[in-house]
């Protein structure tokens, strides 16, 4: 097995017992940070250079290097190692072995611990973004299918009993409406990530003059955080995406309960596409809307994750803990820093 590669390592006497190590490592977890983590190595290179830590000839070097380990895990050809705990060491083992020695500077006037917490941020504002773009997406096409069918008189309910007269139009406003309020929601998430904490170090900042505002501008940041406690605690931006997505889902359940319901021989409302359904291998006359069917049952899956996060976070303690490694992921672990 391989040494523990944490830079405190020079204090053990031991190696980690294997199943500590596989316990602790979450390299098979926070991989997909990996693009936030050498983009923000990029951003954070060139403030060096800015402050004099990286010389001028040394800065294209770096950014070569990190851009060619860009590209291997883009092309799916980036090796991670048993070694590797993390993706930040993963990234810094591969850079060194392309570079050498000239890699080690990197890690100067950073801290995993804000390193990780600016990871999160970038891979938030990325995901209410890519939310946002696709809520659009489906109220365009509500837009186009209300306008076409404003005049088509259908039954309202309450209670799933006939109540009033409606036009189907105005019912698939309805989901608009819905939908509206998730794109909002997910752009006060993006807002909420939108802060970078890299500079707070392992949790009381460090000793170098980075000009932090202009690494925040590099990367897409709104502004930087300005408490350095917060800064490597907070994980709030990602309870705000669980959030903004467990009600999206929810509405997007609720409409999937409807298409099940109108696409019944009961209602007959509505016939889905081919190409979204399923049939019976021995009842050929089923259409079965399976794709309506699991647009609810995803939903329970994100409301967990939400809750499940909440449960990890509370009564934690300021700065960093173990528990607060978990917030990488669904089910990642981590050793303390």
């Amino acid at each position: 097995m391989a040494r523990h590669t944490d830079k405190s390592a020079s204090r053990f006497r031991e190696a980690p017992d294997p199943r500590f190590w596989r316990l602790n490592r979450s390299i098979d977890f926070d991989r997909h940070l990996a693009p936030y983590d050498v983009a923000q190595s990029r951003a954070h290179a060139r403030a060096l250079n800015r402050i004099g830590v990286i010389a001028d000839d040394e800065l294209p070097k770096l950014d070569e290097g990190l851009a060619a380990i860009a590209g291997e895990l883009e092309a799916g050809e980036f090796v991670f190692e048993p070694g590797d705990e993390d993706i930040h060491m993963a990234v810094e083992r591969r850079l060194g072995a392309l570079i050498g020695e000239l890699a080690g500077k990197l890690h100067t006037g950073r801290s995993r611990n804000d390193q990780v917490a600016t990871d999160i941020c970038m891979a938030v504002m990325d995901a209410s973004a890519r939310a946002q773009a696709r809520i659009a997406a489906a109220m365009a096409e509500l837009l186009r299918l209300a306008e076409a069918h404003r005049d088509w008189t259908m039954p309202g309910y309450t209670h799933l009993q006939r109540a009033q007269p409606v036009y189907l139009g105005h019912h698939l406003l309805s989901w608009f409406w819905m939908l509206s309020r998730d794109f909002d929601r997910f752009a006060a998430a993006r807002r909420a990530a939108a802060v970078m904490p890299l500079g707070a170090g392992a949790l009381a900042g460090v000793n170098w003059e980075i000009d932090r505002r202009a690494v925040a501008a590099d990367l897409g940041f709104d502004s930087v955080t300005v408490n350095s406690l917060d800064s490597t605690s907070n994980r709030d931006m990602v309870l705000d995406y669980l959030s903004a997505a467990s009600i999206c889902l929810t509405h997007l359940s609720r409409v999937g309960s409807e298409l099940v319901i109108w696409s019944s021989t009961e209602f007959s409302f509505a016939r889905l596409s081919e190409p979204f359904t399923s049939g019976s291998s021995i009842m050929p006359q089923k259409q079965n809307p399976d794709s309506a069917e699991l647009l609810r049952a995803k939903a329970p899956r994100v409301i967990g994750d939400f809750t499940t996060l909440l449960g990890v976070l509370h009564a934690l303690p300021l700065t960093w803990t173990r528990s607060r490694s978990s917030t990488r992921s669904r089910r990642s672990r981590h050793p303390s820093r």
